[in-house]
């Protein structure tokens, strides 16, 4: 399946044209329970901050209200979790579980930390999400929106890994022309950061959730100096991201840079990933065995979240401009985020394997 097939397909056509599941049974109520809604990342990432702005409201939004309680469950960029959450079935309805693109990419690479088969669970609600990269203030003086401005200096980068989303950086920023090294082994983007403010790390990138609540305040210090978003998609075409619509694009910048192409081998496996990891970044999912009534109650209440008369100004300036899929509209968006060419994906583990001897069959 082509890119440009995925992205019409699913992601961009799934709102108009799939319908949400079936009326909510009256006989499910969680009065007096508590969800757990577990995410397998450490507290200070962009998916802690995603799935406590929607825990609230979820909780408004279910049949007799219940506690909706984030938890996190960080260890191997998230396979921990996931491999966790692969083994529970459902009981009473009270589990949640949140991936990101750090949890989709290991999946596709066949890293063999994974344990679990997306298919097995039920996707009730998926939200996009953008990408901010952001230097010291130093080399961010010099830069000019092209990789030779600074394209000098040693970078430090605090990293989950490179099978996780932070392959979409560390790709782009070799294709700058970018010496970046990585540290690897942080439990989640909020790490990252907590390295660049530190000064132990001199590049990073957060997620729109992380980069609003987090690294904003870093810029308006002074010590961190914003570089470009990955974009978001309009069609098959890359567009500014509408959350930091001032902010150029990769492609702006690699058009801008020499000797980087925005089309070809490289740039192709770039922006499959890239679509695989940011127009559906975050999922939620109920456990194998959800029966139909209650996945049904989820997806309405999701909806009514989305439908909130004041969800766009909220959502804006917590979790970013982006769309919020429900019921079918999330299974079409998960198809597409959990199916890469092969062409992208076999490029990518030679680059793996060249860059950072990372081997996946």
């Amino acid at each position: 399946m082509t890119i440009k097939h995925c992205v019409q397909s699913t992601v961009i056509g799934t709102v108009a044209a799939l319908s949400l599941a079936a009326p909510v049974a009256a006989e499910v109520d969680f009065s007096g329970k508590t969800i757990e809604w577990v995410i397998p990342f450490s507290e200070t990432g962009g998916s802690a901050k995603w799935a406590n702005f929607f825990a609230p409201l979820l909780s408004e939004a279910l049949p007799g209200q219940p506690t909706v309680v984030v938890k996190f469950m960080p260890g191997a960029g998230s396979t921990k979790g996931a491999n966790w959450f692969q083994e529970q079935t459902h009981s009473d309805g009270t589990l949640l579980f949140g991936t990101s693109g750090s949890t989709q990419f290991p999946y596709l690479l066949g890293d063999p930390r994974v344990r679990y088969e997306y298919n097995d669970w039920n996707p009730v609600m998926a939200s996009g999400t953008g990408g901010v990269a952001y230097l010291n203030a130093a080399d961010g003086a010099l830069y000019n929106g092209t990789g030779e401005s600074i394209a000098g200096s040693d970078y430090i980068y605090g990293s989950q890994g490179a099978t996780r989303l932070d392959l979409v950086p560390l790709l782009a920023w070799e294709m700058l022309g970018l010496n970046v090294e990585p540290v690897f082994g942080i439990k989640g983007r909020g790490d990252g950061r907590l390295m660049f403010e530190r000064g132990e790390a001199t590049i990073d990138y957060q997620t729109s959730s992380g980069y609003l609540k987090g690294s904003a305040e870093l810029v308006a210090n002074g010590t961190a100096v914003p570089m470009m978003t990955w974009g978001t998609l309009a069609g098959d075409d890359i567009v500014r991201d509408p959350t930091f619509p001032d902010m150029p694009t990769f492609q702006e910048v690699c058009d801008a840079t020499a000797n980087c192409e925005t089309s070809g081998e490289q740039w192709d496996a770039w922006k499959a990933f890239f679509i695989s990891g940011f127009p559906t970044q975050k999922i939620a999912f109920l456990p194998a065995g959800t029966p139909q009534d209650v996945i049904d109650t989820y997806v309405a209440a999701f909806d009514a979240v989305r439908n909130r008369a004041d969800f766009a100004e909220i959502s804006a300036s917590r979790v970013g401009k982006y769309a919020v899929y429900v019921g079918d509209e999330a299974q079409a968006a998960l198809d597409t985020a959990i199916n890469v060419p092969d062409s992208a994906k076999a490029f990518v583990k030679g680059w793996l394997k060249d860059a950072y001897g990372v081997e996946l069959k």
